[in-house]
């Protein structure tokens, strides 16, 4: 995938790869649309494009994170939005110009807000100069050199062959090749430089610590050292971490802001939103052995009241959830869990009162809206059907790219036999996870029961002629 990121890549690229890499590079650079996903920190369904997670407990506090690093770059109406990856390494990164994607081991591993917020402030550099528009300029404009000295070598290589130089030739289509990649390099090296700079500003506008985003690349340095050692600092992707470090501890370090702290209120939300983290993604092991029980800290508590739900303890984990509840009573996240756990645990109908409760509190979050709907269609009550469609139309109003919404809204219309809605619906949800053949034929089949022309029959032929993007 073609990306702008964080993360220092130490292995050098060879000679023999550069026009295979240059091809990838290129072809990629466009792949990133749509890709929705499933609420209550949830892994998206089977889809084309990288794995996401959604949970609106993390996705608030990342839009609160980026919120004043946006405005202070320009783009705070430019609908960017902070995106979830299912993975465990600590990297972030820009593929196109609407979303940065963070993955979920960057979020464990930062110790602070403004570690995470540093990273932000990074990938907003890279937004704020077009620098994946240039990128792939500069792919275009290598692939053109590419060509060219392929067919200049060639040219060469039969002269060679034809003198007895076999050598010489091979040469001369290694050599030009070699030069372009370090080019291509150097170009993105600059703008890893460009973007640090970048972040740093943001970082003082905002009137907050660029130390987090030192600490994030002194790790990086610390944890490249050994693979980076040797290695042509002219073939690598990012600045030589040492490079780097030295270069932003200039930058951060004479920002007014450098000893400025995380306010406690922020920095007790990162760690529950870490604790959550932990407890969904990791061994119970793991979440145990970070959190024991001799914590009784919150975010402790929190952690280990979803490792026992998640584990099949839900007799355990209702008593921790309520614990947790009795501690912060107007906190949405934990009514959200006690309800998905319960919905989870086969219990549907119980889970609705702390579902209504989470979705109050939450003023009204798309995500919980779902689960709370998913919760009365599971209920097995066809008195709940309309108020599940009203709920979940009004979710996926906000929220229009997650299949898991359109599939319960279909089974809510199967409940009242409302046949052509519930057609359409699932013809959504499949096109959504990518599944086209399904998604037309089901949109077919819902032509057939809507009147000519009605909105419902249209949407359902726009879907059986959407040709799939090919990448």
């Amino acid at each position: 995938m073609t990306e702008l990121s964080l993360s220092l890549r130490t292995e050098p690229f060879r000679a023999s790869r550069t026009r295979r890499t240059i091809a990838t590079l290129a072809s990629a650079a466009l792949l990133l649309a749509s890709w929705p996903a499933a609420p209550a920190f949830a892994q998206s369904a089977k889809q084309k494009g990288p794995p996401l997670l959604r949970d609106a407990e993390t996705e608030q506090l990342l839009r609160d994170y980026s919120r004043p690093i946006l405005r202070a770059a320009g783009l705070e109406k430019q609908n960017i939005q902070v995106v979830i990856i299912n993975d465990a390494g600590f990297n972030a990164f820009v593929a196109d110009g609407r979303r940065i994607f963070v993955n979920y081991g960057a979020l464990l591993k930062s110790e602070t807000p403004n570690q995470i917020i540093g990273v932000l402030a990074h990938e907003t550099g890279h937004l704020a100069g077009g620098h994946l528009a240039k990128m792939r300029q500069q792919l275009a404009n290598a692939q053109t050199q590419m060509i060219v000295a392929m067919l200049l070598g060639i040219g060469a290589a039969v002269a060679g062959g034809r003198s007895g130089i076999g050598a010489g030739g091979a040469a001369a289509v290694a050599a030009p090749q070699s030069m372009i990649m370090r080019t291509l390099l150097s170009y993105q090296r600059q703008q890893e430089e460009s973007a640090d700079k970048a972040g740093v500003k943001f970082l003082n506008a905002t009137g907050q610590s660029a130390k987090g985003m030192y600490e994030t690349f002194k790790r990086f340095q610390s944890d490249s050292l050994f693979s980076a050692y040797g290695a042509d600092p002219y073939m690598q992707s990012h600045p030589m971490p040492a490079e780097r470090v030295e270069a932003l501890a200039g930058l951060a370090g004479s920002s007014p802001y450098w000893d400025k702290k995380d306010a406690p209120a922020l920095m007790h939300r990162h760690e529950m939103m870490r604790a959550k983290v932990s407890g969904f993604m990791e061994r119970p092991e793991t979440v145990y052995r970070r959190y024991p029980a001799s914590d009784n800290s919150l975010p402790a508590r929190y952690a280990r009241a979803i490792a026992a739900y998640r584990h099949g303890n839900l007799n355990n984990a209702i008593p921790q959830i309520d614990g947790l509840i009795k501690v912060e009573p107007a906190n949405p996240y934990f009514y959200e869990l006690k309800g998905q756990a319960l919905l989870e645990g086969g219990r549907p109908a119980e889970a609705i009162p702390p579902l209504r409760k989470a979705v109050q509190l939450s003023q009204r979050s798309p995500l919980i809206e779902m689960l709370l709907g998913q919760a009365l269609v599971a209920s097995d009550n066809k008195a709940y059907a309309d108020e599940a469609i009203t709920i979940l139309k009004g979710a996926l109003a906000r929220e229009p790219e997650v299949p898991l919404g359109y599939m319960q809204i279909a089974m809510a219309y199967g409940r009242k036999g409302d046949l052509a809605q519930a057609d359409l619906a699932s013809a959504q949800a499949a096109y959504l996870r990518g599944d086209h053949k399904t998604a037309r034929d089901l949109a077919s089949r819902a032509k057939t029961r809507f009147p000519i022309g009605s909105p419902g029959w249209v949407r359902a032929d726009d879907i059986v002629n959407t040709k799939p993007v090919k990448n």
